[in-house]
């Protein structure tokens, strides 16, 4: 049986390079808050992946509202 720590799994960031804040200082590329892109490499992998879902989420309503804008 294989254990795996949760040190030994590494998350990487979802940076792609194409870095611009909004008004909220929201990542236009990637959708993480400035505070979360600074605390990134201090985080836990779980903190990673609840700020990953939430950047999904915000990506999501982003689109959203830019579709509900063009009708």
């Amino acid at each position: 049986m294989i254990v795996q720590n949760e040190e030994a799994i590494e998350i990487e960031s979802p940076c792609i390079r194409s870095c611009c804040l909004d008004g909220d200082d929201i990542c236009l590329g990637c959708f993480r808050h400035i505070d979360e892109i600074r605390a990134w490499k201090n985080y836990e992998s779980s903190e990673k992946q609840t700020v990953i879902n939430v950047c999904q989420q915000r990506r999501l309503l982003t689109e959203s509202k830019r579709l509900q804008g063009n009708q």
